[in-house]
């Protein structure tokens, strides 16, 4: 929609002459894209990305949608013809939109009040219910939960992980082993230059959307490494250090902090910086190598997307391939020539943004892996990536901000800032308990509680008391692409409350439980971080 209309003349003239436009990147104003999402559910029924609304000059929306071509085709209205309409329906009858609005407006309100004013206390045996539903979710043959697309929710596995600990259900750490392993051995999975992509469009975690996220990779390296925690098994212990070794090597500024992310393409064309044709290969390593690592990547001529290849491990064990040592020093050797190569192609887009949300995620998990994994590197990275957010993304009055980029911080901090970096400052203190760190967690969090934490009824809100006001004020709880902002709060608040005593804190965390217990007992599969920190709690 950028290419065909957002950089069209044509459709300039008409957003020039009849509105004021705004874009707006959802991953820095994300508190903007969840509620105008909600909007966008209630009005079409479904929602996704681009987002498309119009609004009254008073941020009142009477309009929205995903998706629109510049000319209207194939039953599809365009934008062009849709600009047009509402410019004349405003210019005829602006009162009728503004009703309109006014209506719609006043729904999401109630429903937002109504989750926020339900008290139910949470079911004690939501995790075995948790568990049996994510059991009729699981994809056997592939692993993952659900059908294509398959979403690698970490979150799941982080739940199901810590569900095993608990009960040594070897089903569930069957189920968790056989997903861990399939992604890594799918497409999703970048066997050359290493990390994992969003997604996969497919069963078998072969053909991914392309895009590297940063949250994904922390999220899955942090998995990983509780993996290797609960098993032993050095598969586990090597991905992990697989992708930690992407994120220090491709997606660390200078300063220490992380980037969010790599776009999925290149050229104008989605992939074709990751994908191979057979005879390439052949000319990078020689017909012998060449025949060794095609067999082993599932190379061939005919392709596996779009005539390339997107390398692969689907039909192959990864036992056999740990029982050679030898011949895992040749893949090796083999992946640094064909990743030297890929080098000199075109570059996908680098989104050098650093967010606060993001990167606490991966000072989580980089802390973390240090620990288990006993390397001081990754406890460092950790911590010159908090150092950078502590001096260059929190205010004077020591107020945090959500976004760095090329000497700017910017907006105010949202939930999932402080949630997500005080999860960072936490593990950090675990690794190698510096009080620093406890003494700084403890600081954000206690103004973290100041300022969403809705004193009566529990559950803290999206945006704080000094933000921007919105339309509503939500309190989001659901773990999607990655664990909500109260779910990663009521955890780390059970921890802090463990590691320092502070009994003043268990009041918080059952308020948070109460708070949000209609909804987890609905629908609990929806909320698994958020039932990891009422396991891990064990708050009568």
């Amino acid at each position: 929609m950028e290419r065909e209309s957002f950089e069209d003349e044509e459709v300039a003239e008409v957003l020039n002459n009849h509105f004021i436009s705004i874009k707006v990147d959802r991953e820095e104003r994300a508190d903007i894209d969840s509620i105008y999402m909600t909007f966008c559910q209630a009005y079409t029924g479904s929602g996704g990305w681009p987002l498309t609304i119009i609004m009254t000059p008073d941020k009142q929306p009477f309009f929205a949608g995903t998706y629109f071509p510049k000319r209207s085709k194939y039953g599809r209205e365009g934008l062009i013809d849709l600009l047009n309409s509402i410019n004349d329906m405003w210019t005829k009858d602006k009162k009728r939109l503004i009703d309109f609005s006014a209506e719609m407006v006043g729904e999401i309100e109630r429903h937002v009040l109504d989750d926020i004013d339900t008290i139910e206390e949470i079911e004690k045996d939501i995790d075995q219910k948790t568990v049996q539903q994510l059991k009729q979710m699981y994809e056997k043959k592939y692993g993952g939960f659900g059908k294509q697309p398959k979403f690698p929710t970490p979150h799941n596995i982080f739940f199901l992980l810590n569900y095993y600990y608990k009960t040594k259900d070897n089903e569930v750490l069957d189920m968790v082993e056989k997903t861990l392993q399939s992604m890594y051995k799918g497409g999703i999975f970048d066997h050359i230059g290493l990390g994992f992509a969003r997604y996969s469009t497919d069963e078998k975690w072969l053909v991914p959307h392309f895009e590297k996220m940063l949250y994904d990779n922390a999220l899955l390296s942090l998995v990983y490494t509780e993996a290797y925690k609960a098993t032993g098994k050095e598969v586990y212990r090597d991905i992990a250090e697989k992708v930690f070794t992407y994120i220090l090597e491709n997606m660390t500024s200078p300063e220490g902090g992380f980037y969010s992310a790599e776009d999925a393409d290149s050229e104008g064309v989605e992939g074709k910086f990751y994908v191979w044709d057979i005879d390439e290969i052949k000319n990078i390593l020689g017909m012998e190598k060449a025949e060794i690592y095609c067999k082993t990547y599932g190379i061939t001529k005919s392709g596996n997307f779009e005539e390339k290849n997107i390398p692969n491990l689907i039909n192959t064990s990864l036992e056999d391939l740990k029982q050679d040592e030898n011949f895992l020093n040749e893949l090796e050797e083999m992946r640094n020539k064909l990743y030297k190569y890929r080098e000199k192609r075109a570059h996908p887009f680098k989104d050098d943004k650093i967010l606060t949300s993001w990167n606490g995620l991966m000072i989580a998990a980089l802390a973390h892996g240090g620990k288990i994994l006993g390397n001081k590197e990754y406890i460092d990275a950790a911590k010159k990536s908090a150092d950078f957010i502590l001096s260059r993304l929190v205010r004077d009055d020591g107020r945090l901000l959500g976004r760095y980029r090329e000497g700017e911080a910017a907006n105010l901090g949202l939930l999932e800032d402080y949630a997500f970096f005080i999860w960072g400052l936490i593990e950090i203190y675990e690794a190698d308990l510096s009080s620093t760190y406890l003494n700084k967690a403890l600081e954000l969090n206690n103004q973290m509680l100041k300022l969403f934490y809705d004193t009566e009824h529990g559950g803290l809100y999206l945006y704080a008391t000094d933000s921007e006001k919105l339309i509503v004020r939500p309190k989001e709880l659901y773990d999607g692409a990655i664990p909500s902002g109260n779910s990663v709060a009521t955890l780390n608040i059970s921890r802090l409350s463990k590691i320092t005593g502070r009994s003043e804190l268990d009041e918080i965390i059952k308020k948070q439980f109460s708070a949000f217990g209609a909804s987890v007992n609905k629908n609990p599969t929806a909320y698994t971080h958020f039932i990891t920190s009422f396991i891990f709690s064990n708050i009568p």
